[in-house]
């Protein structure tokens, strides 16, 4: 292995109140019933334009609208909610100093995980990083993971893809690479088990062990 994909949210970064806040303050604003933590993580994964559509009530009417302001106050959250998970940095880390090219690959805002990839890395720290820019299809569509890697001079079968989502599982497969399921996310091995997973990680020191 030469390369290693990571998502982000549930994955890299604990994001989910970050997320849900920023949702609820939209509904808020519309009159809206908020939304729970665990309706967060239930309808995260597939995309902001997806999350929102969900978050918003059955009837709701103008939904790009909902969509646009939600990212306007998405793209400059201040990260006070968000936080990495235990072990993470000292795993990626040790990745880094054996060599390996760590990439990000997320269904995320390009604009947020940029931001939210501030907070706590060195700028240069993933070697590449591919959120929702409109460029691509989200994931599971395997372009921008394929791009990645044709960016990185990598081929598939030399890649590890790290995600804690059933996208994640789908997004490997269909790149034709080995896929690693994160536990400490937002998703239940149970899930990601009838989504096709078939290793899994509890936690970051265990994904090493793995690697």
């Amino acid at each position: 292995m030469k390369a290693i994909f990571f998502d982000l949210d549930g994955t890299l970064c604990n994001t989910l109140g970050d997320i849900q806040f920023h949702v609820n303050k939209m509904l808020a604003s519309r009159g809206y019933p908020e939304i729970s933590e665990e309706e967060t993580k239930a309808y995260v994964g597939d995309g902001a334009k997806k999350l929102i559509e969900r978050a918003l009530p059955n009837g709701a009417e103008d939904i790009d609208g909902c969509y646009e302001e939600f990212l306007a106050s998405f793209s400059v959250s201040d990260g006070r909610l968000l936080s990495l998970y235990e072990g993470e940095r000292e795993a990626l880390d040790a990745l880094k100093e054996r060599g390996f090219l760590l990439a990000v690959i997320t269904n995320k805002p390009q604009a947020a995980t940029l931001g939210t990839l501030k907070k706590f890395f060195p700028e240069d720290y993933f070697s590449f990083v591919g959120g929702d820019s409109g460029m691509f299809p989200v994931k599971p569509d395997p372009s921008l993971t394929r791009y990645a890697a044709l960016t990185l001079r990598v081929s598939l079968k030399d890649c590890v893809f790290v995600g804690d989502g059933e996208q994640d599982v789908f997004t490997a497969k269909n790149a034709g690479m080995r896929g690693i399921s994160a536990l400490w996310g937002y998703r239940t091995r149970a899930q990601l088990n009838l989504a096709g997973a078939t290793e899994f990680a509890e936690n970051f020191a265990e994904l090493l062990k793995i690697l």
